[in-house]
């Protein structure tokens, strides 16, 4: 439970005389859309460039929700899992920034809205786990295993849905609903 002072507005103990008490989710949205304090860093979105109908419906309800809040997604700008948070961000209004591994920017998906061709090959891997506030992997692959292992190295925070990497570390999430809690654990506390 959160709770925000409407008169200082700032996040405080939900004890506290005059407090308003909120869920994860309404925290979220005031964090981002009304505290004038929002984090400006992206929440990453990894997982396999392979199509899989299951996983890409959930990449795109967590495109649609990070959306609703007001995050940046970033992820590697490609097909399967990309594609599909792209997809679902870019058609809720959010942004999309893909982080793409050739040096063209035409390799991205149609939904990313800020290309940036890299032309450093899986190494962009490094750069989307680093930039991230937090990770949210969703199924596995090599690819994925590693930006997974990089934020955790970098001691971010890495939610997984859809049987995500089993790595120590990985907060493994029963679905898209549990998505704002943990999200508000992560950048709220």
């Amino acid at each position: 439970m959160y709770a925000i002072d409407p008169h200082a507005n700032a996040l405080v103990d939900p004890a506290q005389p005059g407090a308003v008490p909120m869920d994860a989710a309404a925290a979220l949205l005031w964090l981002q859309r009304r505290s004038g304090r929002p984090v400006r860093a992206p929440v990453g979105v990894i997982g396999p460039r392979e199509e899989d109908p299951a996983r890409n419906a959930v990449a795109e309800a967590v495109g649609r929700m990070l959306a609703g809040f007001g995050f940046t997604v970033i992820c590697g700008g490609r097909g399967g899992v990309m594609q599909a948070v792209c997809r679902g961000a870019a058609e809720a209004g959010g942004l999309t920034v893909g982080l793409l591994p050739e040096p063209d920017p035409a390799a991205a998906n149609p939904f990313v809205g800020v290309p940036i061709a890299t032309g450093i090959g899986e190494a962009r891997n490094a750069i989307i786990a680093q930039a991230a506030a937090v990770l949210i992997v969703i199924g596995d692959s090599y690819g994925t295993l590693s930006e997974v292992a990089l934020g955790l190295r970098f001691g971010k925070t890495v939610l997984g849905l859809c049987a995500p990497p089993p790595v120590a570390g990985v907060v493994r999430l029963d679905g898209v609903e549990d998505l704002p809690a943990a999200l508000a654990r992560a950048l709220i506390g």
